[in-house]
């Protein structure tokens, strides 16, 4: 074990600049879920990486935002500087040629001292490439940062160096998890996460935020899983637009989150789901508190 390096990187920074996408990329399969809507991940996600140095836990969390204003979006502004709070590194995530007010609120969120990494995502998009260099200078004036690194989690181009940074900010010693432990999640959770991606990708820009999904029942029969989930809405209203046509978008949903789940679980799967109005979930502490948000 001598010369090994474990510990705990946290991703932060404001949504959709893509850490869920590179946790994905960086660990070799689909883990986080992701959407082009803000805040789609909920939950602090760990996504453990072995290496032949050493060992990585990432830490996912949600985008800070300032959009959306409900008590479940203040709830996971304050989850979104957890993943940074007790990790040993904090990768702050940022997209090539942007950097505004969102971005320096979500630094912010980062504990003083913490050794932090830009990682300066979607390299691949940026044109012609002589444009990224006066970005980094600029960006590097920002904060003093450990490194900054220009990556794309879209084609992994730039991701082993990234890996060598990180590395080395982290302390020597053992792995912190069994080197076949890939995450600190169950297929419970991730069966309610890849219903809710669904969700967040079928249907409107608000609407996802006032729904929310509880796995009822999972139950492993032989390779077969029986998944019975319940979709809250906040407003009767919101039923039929999430049924579409004749109950189309539902169907819709269903299928693709089954096949992901499939994949994932290496077996078939029996979904079942119904809606309900549970009127004002997303603005009741208690629910919130019940429901790991609070």
């Amino acid at each position: 074990m001598s010369g090994l390096r474990s510990g705990s990187v946290g991703l932060v920074g404001r949504p959709n600049t893509g850490k869920s996408s590179l946790l994905n990329r960086l660990l070799g399969q689909k883990l986080a879920i992701v959407s082009p809507r803000a805040q789609t991940t909920r939950h602090l996600l760990t996504g453990i990486l072995n290496l032949p140095e050493g060992q990585i836990a990432f830490i996912d969390a949600p985008g800070f935002q300032t959009r959306h204003r409900s008590l479940l979006n203040r709830s996971l502004n304050r989850r979104a500087g957890e993943a940074a709070r007790d990790a040993d590194v904090a990768a702050f995530v940022v997209e090539a040629l942007r950097y505004g007010a969102d971005d320096r609120a979500a630094l912010r969120r980062v504990p003083a001292g913490r050794p932090t990494v830009a990682v300066v995502n979607m390299i691949d998009k940026v044109r012609p490439a002589e444009r990224l260099l006066p970005y980094l200078e600029r960006l590097a004036k920002e904060h003093p940062f450990a490194a900054l690194v220009p990556v794309s989690a879209a084609t992994g181009r730039n991701l082993p160096e990234l890996l060598r940074v990180l590395l080395a900010h982290l302390p020597e010693g053992p792995p912190l998890y069994p080197e076949d432990q890939l995450t600190d999640r169950d297929e419970r959770f991730f069966a309610a996460e890849l219903l809710r991606e669904k969700i967040f990708r079928e249907l409107g820009e608000e609407l996802p935020y006032h729904c929310e999904v509880i796995v009822e029942g999972f139950r492993e029969e032989g390779k077969l899983r029986r998944i019975d989930a319940t979709l809250w809405v906040e407003r009767e209203a919101h039923r039929p637009i999430v049924l579409g046509a004749g109950g189309a978008r539902l169907k819709r949903i269903l299928s693709a989150a089954r096949r992901d789940m499939e994949r994932m679980f290496g077996g078939k799967v029996f979904l079942q789901v119904w809606i309900k109005v549970r009127r004002g979930w997303s603005e009741d502490e208690r629910t919130l508190r019940q429901l790991g948000y609070a």
